[in-house]
C-alpha cells in the first residue's frame, strides 16, 4: 500500500520579502542631507602633509564632494573646488606656483583661499579679478595631517589637540597614514568600499572579537582576545563608550576600554592586549555614501615605518578568495554587508547595545544640528582644546 504523500510546507523563503533599504538619515553624507551637515561642522582629515607636495596637486573627494588638495610654492597648503571659476577646467592639470594655482586653459591664478590674483588674457592681469573667488575650504596642518572645515564659516570650530598624540618620548614618533589596516589587514589598501557607519560602528561591537577574529578565523591578535567579555556601555559627552571585562586563564584581570567620538573617531586599545592606554587615534572618514577612508595616528619606535600589525594576518591584497573565505576579517564582515547595509533587515540582539546606542546617540547630534544647536564634541573654548584618550587595556593587578 502507497503511503499518503505529505504537501511540502515551505515557510520563511525568500520569496516575496518586503524590500528593505538603508536608513538614509545615518549613512548618507553628501551637501544638504542631515548628516552630511552634522559631518560639516567638524574637522576632517583629508590629506597627509608628506604628500602634499610643491609639485602638483592632488585630487581629493570627501563627503561626496570632489576637491583638489595642494601646496603653494610658499608652502600654504590649499583645497579648492576643482573647476576653474572661468570656463570649468580642471584645476588638478593646474600649475602651482608661489601664490597658488593657475589653471592650463587661460591661466586664471587662484590663490590657496580661492582669490583670483591673475587673469594673463585680461587687460592689467584683469581689472575685475578682485570680483572672482573659486570655491575653496580652510585647511590647517596638525599631527602630519591636513585638515579642512567645510561647513558653515561662522560654526567653525577650533582643531582639536589629542592629549596622546602631544608629547612624543625620545626613541619614539608620531606616524600617520591612510593604511586599511584595520579593515583588511593591508597597508596599501586605502579605500574602503563600503558605507562608513559600517566601520565606525564595529568599534561599539566587542563580541565580533571573540567569535570573528579568534574561534572562528583563528586567532587574529592573541588568543586572550577569545574570552567572552562581560561588557559594560556607557554614553560619554562626545559620544559612545565601554568596558569589555575579561578574566583570563593565567588569572589576570583586564578591562579593555574602547570609545567611539563624534563625528567618526575611534579610540582602540592596542590589539596585543598590551596594558596601559591606546597609543593612538584613528578616524573613519567618508569619502562619499558607499566609500570609506581611515586614518590614524599613532606613536611608534623611530626604528619602525608602518603601525603595528598581527603577526597572524595576512596582507589582505595577497590572500586569494579561498583563503578570505576561510579567515574572513573586519574586511569581509563589513564591506561584506554590502555599499550601505540594509537595515530593514537587520535583527539586533542583545549584544548589540553599543551599535543601537551609537546609533541614537548619532541621531539626536543629527537634529540638534537640525534645531540650530552646536553638536557635541565641537570645540570653541581654547581652554577645552585638549582632547583627552581614555582608551586602553588596564590589568587590575598588573603584578601578576
Amino acid at each position: 500500500m502507497n503511503a499518503v504523500a505529505q504537501p511540502i510546507r515551505l515557510f520563511g523563503t525568500a520569496y516575496g520579502r518586503k524590500p528593505a533599504t538603508h536608513d538614509a538619515t545615518l549613512t548618507e553624507v553628501g551637501p544638504g542631507t542631515p548628516c552630511g551637515e552634522f559631518m560639516r561642522r567638524y574637522w576632517h582629515p583629508v590629506g597627509l602633509s608628506e604628500r602634499v607636495t610643491m609639485e602638483r596637486p592632488e585630487r581629493v573627494r570627501i563627503l561626496g564632494e570632489d576637491l583638489i588638495l595642494f601646496r603653494d610654492r610658499k608652502g600654504r597648503p590649499g583645497l579648492l573646488y576643482p573647476r576653474c571659476a572661468h570656463r570649468g577646467t580642471d584645476l588638478f592639470f593646474g600649475r602651482i606656483e608661489d601664490e597658488g594655482i593657475r589653471c592650463c586653459y587661460h591661466g586664471w591664478l587662484f590663490s590657496v583661499d580661492g582669490q583670483c590674483l591673475d587673469q594673463p588674457c585680461e587687460k592689467n592681469g584683469g581689472e575685475h579679478r578682485g570680483k572672482i573667488r573659486q570655491p575653496w575650504y580652510a585647511v590647517q596642518e596638525r599631527y602630519g595631517i591636513v585638515w579642512a572645515y567645510m561647513g558653515p564659516p561662522e560654526k567653525m570650530p577650533l582643531l582639536p589637540r589629542w592629549d596622546i598624540l602631544e608629547d612624543v618620548a625620545p626613541g619614539m614618533k608620531l606616524h600617520v597614514t591612510h593604511s586599511s589596516l584595520y579593515a583588511g589587514g593591508d597597508d596599501d589598501v586605502e579605500l574602503v568600499p563600503c558605507n562608513w557607519l559600517q566601520e565606525w560602528e564595529n568599534v561599539m561591537d566587542p563580541f565580533h572579537i571573540p567569535v570573528l577574529h579568534t574561534s572562528f578565523s583563528g586567532v587574529q591578535f592573541v588568543p586572550e582576545m577569545g574570552v567572552m567579555p562581560d561588557v559594560q556601555w556607557e554614553y560619554t559627552d562626545t559620544g559612545v563608550r565601554y568596558s569589555a571585562y575579561r578574566k583570563l586563564e593565567d588569572g589576570r584581570e583586564v578591562d579593555r576600554v574602547t570609545a567611539a567620538m563624534f563625528p567618526y573617531v575611534r579610540m582602540v586599545p592596542n590589539v596585543q592586549l598590551r596594558h596601559g592606554a591606546a597609543s593612538g587615534v584613528g578616524w573613519v572618514v567618508p569619502v562619499d555614501d558607499t566609500t570609506l577612508r581611515l586614518c590614524f595616528a599613532m606613536k611608534i619606535p623611530e626604528s619602525e615605518n608602518a603601525l603595528p600589525r598581527s603577526p597572524n594576518l595576512r596582507p589582505w591584497s595577497k590572500m586569494t578568495p579561498a583563503e578570505r573565505q576561510r579567515f574572513p576579517g573586519d574586511w569581509e564582515a563589513q564591506v561584506g554587508q554590502g555599499p550601505i547595509t540594509l537595515h530593514g533587515e537587520e535583527h539586533l540582539a542583545t549584544s548589540d547595545k553599543g551599535v543601537g546606542m551609537l546609533r541614537r546617540s548619532l541621531l539626536q547630534q543629527i537634529k540638534a544640528v537640525q534645531q540650530g544647536r552646536d553638536p557635541a564634541g565641537v570645540i570653541f573654548d581654547p581652554a577645552q582644546e585638549l582632547v583627552r584618550v581614555e582608551a586602553g587595556n588596564f590589568f587590575r593587578d598588573v603584578a601578576k
